[in-house]
């Protein structure tokens, strides 16, 4: 487990506490998710955090495994679970690379404001693609620090040098729509709310896929 679960464990309660900083764009990939959604969809949130988006989802689907690596926000999303009287959802504290799932297992994976935290990103985008389905698609939400002003830019580092802190990933949309590409998906669907705002995608997996696009 990374030193920096220690950091989302002590921000917990008030990470859980604060309101979503952009409501109407929140709504807006939950409301585009949902078209990827049934009733038979089995979906993998990664980073799932204190739960919000796994709870949201899990009426419309047959289930939901929410996993992420601290061990108070995984409590809290539980709580919430609970309290929403939601009973098919699963959690579990892991980082996706150490997932223990079969690879096309899943129609849906949920990647929403954690891939520029992670340092190894394009190898999660690369997991993800196993575990996914043929024709299963991959939903994120990210920030995409590369195309944001020089102050977003130039505050990233810092946490690389402080204890316990997570790391902030600098990379564009571009950069990232090509490591999806990269990895085999195709890009379904494009969309960012405005300057210095999260990036939201979603990427299909082929149908058939060819072994030996990398």
């Amino acid at each position: 487990m990374p030193t920096h679960s220690f950091f989302w464990n002590c921000i917990a309660n008030n990470y859980a506490k604060q309101p979503v900083a952009d409501e109407m764009s929140y709504q807006k990939k939950l409301d585009h998710t949902e078209q990827y959604l049934s009733s038979d969809t089995r979906m993998l949130e990664f980073g799932c955090g204190t739960g919000s988006t796994a709870t949201y989802h899990a009426p419309k689907v047959k289930h939901v495994h929410a996993t992420d690596f601290s061990s108070k926000m995984l409590q809290i999303a539980k709580e919430k679970a609970d309290r929403a009287n939601v009973t098919n959802i699963s959690f579990e504290q892991t980082q996706l690379l150490d997932l223990k799932s079969p690879d096309g297992s899943w129609d849906v994976v949920l990647g929403m404001s954690i891939l520029h935290l992670l340092h190894d990103w394009q190898a999660h985008i690369a997991k993800v693609f196993e575990l996914l389905k043929p024709g299963g698609v991959f939903v994120t939400s990210t920030a995409c620090i590369g195309d944001m002003g020089t102050r977003f830019k130039l505050f990233a580092p810092l946490f690389k040098v402080l204890p316990f802190m997570p790391s902030v990933q600098v990379f564009s949309q571009k950069a990232l729509k090509e490591s999806l590409e990269n990895a085999g998906f195709s890009i379904e669907y494009e969309w960012c709310p405005g300057p210095n705002k999260a990036v939201f995608m979603v990427a299909r997996k082929p149908e058939e896929h060819d072994a030996n696009v990398k």
